[in-house]
C-alpha cells in the first residue's frame, strides 16, 4: 500500500462517525481551504470507519450548529478539497461502444446530470432531488468523478498523456469483475442512507444513457477524536502525512493547462490478514511497519509527525528502519521526492476478506508502478496483504458555479 511517510503534515482527521441523533463532527477543515486534502502515507499512514444517520433527526437543545454542507460546484472536486467523511462507496461504471459521437454524447449527458444531482444534494436548499434526502439535519456528502483509461482512449478525451491501467505485479490476484471500469464514481457521507439513496439516483442516471454498473465498495473509517490520525486494521496510525500545497502542486495536481486541477487516482482493494499480523509480537510488527504501533512515531523519531531517518544505524550496522519496512520502501527519497495524496479506507466483507481500499492521487500514475514494484519485491507486509483489485481513472477538474463536470472535454 504505497505512499509517502516523510511529507510535511498537514493532517486533517475524519469525521466521527454518529449514530441516531449523534451529530457527526468534523475537525480542521480549514487546513484544506487550498484544496490538499489528507490521508498521504503507507500503510500506516492512511485512513480506515463507519456511522450511521436517522434519516429524520432534530437537534438536540443546547446542540452545536449543524455543519454547513460540503458544496459540490469549485475548481476542484469536493471530494479531494473537504476532510473525509466517515463512509465511502466506490461505483464503477462502463459505457457500451456503440459509436464515438453516440458515446460521446452519452457520457456528457451522465456527466451534466450527475453534477446536477450532486449539485441539489449538497446545496443546503431543502429543495433534494429526491424526497428521502429532504429530512431535518445537513446531508454530508462529498464527490469524486473519474474517466477510465479505456474510455478516455476509445472516445478520443483529452486527458493526461500517462494516463493507463496499471501493468500486473507480482503477487496480484485481481478480480477482474471487482476492478477497472469506463467511469468510477466515489461517494463519501456521514451516514449510510444518504449514500444508498445518492448512489440510486447516480445509478438511474447512468442506465438511462445505456451505461451499467461494474462493481461496487463499501469502506469506513474508524471513529476517532478530533485531531487524532486513524488507524488501519492491523492497528497503525493511517494517515499520518500529508503533502502541503506547494508539494500538491508538484506531484498531485495537473500542470497549469486544462488538468490543473484535476489528478489521477489509483485504487487497490487490499485484503489484509489481521490475524496473522496480530499474532506477531510488537517488536516485529512495528519492524514490519517502521514505525512504532503505540504513537506512529517512525523507529527513528520520538513523535508521530517526525520524518524517517532512512540512514540511521543501530551501532552493529543494521537499519533502525529496515530495508524491508514498509516505510523505507515507500519512501519519497526513493522516488525523487514524489509524492502521493492519500484518502484510503478500511472495509469489512465478511470473515477471511477485510482490508484496505487503497485510494491515491498523483499526477503521474508511474509514480505508483515503481512504489509498488518495490513493495511486491521486498515488503515486509507482504505476507499478510494481497491485493485483489484495482482501478485506474482521470479525476475530472472541479465544475465552477454554473458548469458541469467534464465540461472542458468538450471545448
Amino acid at each position: 500500500m504505497p505512499t509517502e511517510p516523510e511529507n510535511a503534515s498537514s493532517s486533517n482527521p475524519p469525521v466521527a462517525p454518529g449514530l441516531g441523533r449523534r451529530r457527526a463532527l468534523l475537525a480542521a477543515g480549514a487546513v484544506l481551504a487550498a484544496g490538499v486534502g489528507v490521508a498521504v502515507g503507507e500503510l500506516a499512514d492512511g485512513e480506515p470507519a463507519g456511522g450511521d444517520r436517522g434519516a429524520g433527526r432534530t437537534a438536540a437543545a443546547g446542540a452545536p450548529p449543524p455543519e454547513p454542507p460540503v458544496r459540490f460546484h469549485g475548481a476542484r472536486q469536493a471530494g479531494l478539497t473537504s476532510p473525509q467523511l466517515p463512509l465511502v462507496r466506490l461505483v464503477a461504471f462502463d459505457l457500451p461502444a456503440t459509436s464515438t459521437a453516440a458515446d460521446r454524447a452519452a457520457l456528457r449527458t451522465l456527466l451534466t446530470s450527475w453534477s446536477r444531482t450532486l449539485a441539489a444534494v449538497t446545496a443546503g436548499t431543502g429543495a433534494a432531488p429526491d424526497p428521502r434526502l429532504r429530512a431535518d439535519g445537513t446531508t454530508r456528502l462529498t464527490s469524486l468523478v473519474g474517466l477510465g483509461p479505456t474510455l478516455a482512449a476509445r472516445l478520443g478525451l483529452a486527458v493526461p498523456a500517462g494516463l493507463a491501467e496499471l501493468p500486473p505485479f507480482p503477487g496480484d490476484r485481481l478480480d477482474a469483475a471487482r476492478s477497472g471500469g469506463d467511469l468510477l464514481l466515489q461517494l463519501c457521507a456521514g451516514d449510510h442512507w444518504t449514500l444508498a439513496v445518492v448512489t440510486e439516483l447516480a445509478t438511474t442516471a447512468a442506465r438511462s444513457v445505456g451505461a451499467t454498473p461494474r462493481w461496487s465498495q463499501s469502506g469506513f473509517l474508524p471513529g476517532t477524536e478530533p485531531g487524532a490520525t486513524p488507524r488501519n486494521l492491523f492497528g497503525f496510525k493511517d494517515g499520518t502525512a500529508n503533502p502541503d500545497e506547494n508539494a500538491a502542486r508538484q506531484w498531485v495536481w495537473g500542470p497549469p493547462g486544462p488538468h490543473e486541477n484535476a489528478t489521477v487516482l489509483v485504487y487497490r482493494r487490499i485484503r489484509m490478514d489481521t490475524a496473522a499480523f496480530a499474532a506477531l509480537s510488537e517488536e516485529k510488527q512495528n519492524l514490519a511497519v517502521g514505525r512504532r504501533a503505540g504513537d506512529g512515531a517512525p523507529l527513528t523519531g520520538t513523535a508521530e509527525h517526525d520524518d524517517p531517518d532512512l540512514y540511521a544505524k543501530h551501532p552493529d550496522g543494521a537499519y533502525v528502519i529496515p530495508a524491508t519496512a514498509h516505510v523505507r520502501l515507500t519512501g519519497p527519497r526513493l522516488d525523487g521526492g514524489a509524492r502521493m495524496l492519500r484518502r484510503g479506507y478500511s472495509y469489512d466483507d465478511g470473515p477471511g476478506d477485510r482490508g484496505l481500499l487503497f485510494c491515491a492521487f498523483m499526477r503521474d500514475p508511474g509514480q505508483f508502478n515503481r512504489v509498488q514494484d518495490r513493495l511486491a519485491a521486498r515488503d515486509a507486509l507482504n505476507p499478510f496483504v494481497e491485493h485483489t483489485a484495482s482501478a485506474v481513472a482521470y479525476v475530472l477538474p472541479g465544475a465552477p458555479e454554473g458548469t458541469a463536470l467534464g465540461d472542458h472535454l468538450w471545448a
